[in-house]
């Protein structure tokens, strides 16, 4: 059984996972919009996986005779700037995410909750992967400069 209180830190990481999902399907749709259909893709591709978190997530909480509650998700932006602020941003943003996991981690720990830490310990492995896909874009592209960004988005979009 799991307790209320790493329950209910679970559903608030359920709508940062929904909110993240928003995020990324705004900077998709603002790709679009731009021209570069391989980062929308991406893009769209990134929003799908935060959401399948916030699925993994409620199931999780289901399997331990938990509630898995829907809350409102917040407004996301829609204006970005140039390709390298967006994937600047995706990268902070990747971060965030990694203190949130790293906080129900520690939450875990003190309840002593032995099956939640070994499920959140796939997010927080999941998390370092994510922070240095992002920050290799964010590489690529400003190594690319304006020439090649073309090039980085037809890679991307091969995801």
């Amino acid at each position: 059984m799991i307790s209320e209180k790493l329950q209910n830190a679970i559903n608030e990481q359920i709508t940062a996972e929904m909110w993240s999902s928003n995020l990324y399907l705004s900077m998709s749709f603002y790709f679009e919009r731009e021209g570069f259909s391989g980062f929308a893709h991406w893009m769209k591709k990134q929003s799908q996986e935060e959401m399948g978190h916030a699925y993994a997530m409620a199931e999780y909480i289901i399997k331990r005779g938990g509630t898995a509650k829907v809350d409102k998700v917040d407004v996301v932006p829609t204006g970005w700037g140039t390709s390298l602020e967006v994937f600047e941003h995706v990268f902070e943003h990747e971060r965030h995410v990694s203190k949130l996991v790293d906080a129900l981690v520690d939450m875990a720990a003190a309840e002593k909750d032995k099956a939640t830490q070994d499920f959140l310990w796939g997010f927080v492995r999941e998390q370092v992967e994510e922070e240095a896909t992002a920050q290799g874009i964010v590489d690529k592209i400003k190594r690319a400069g304006d020439a090649g960004i073309f090039f980085i988005d037809s890679q991307l979009g091969q995801r």
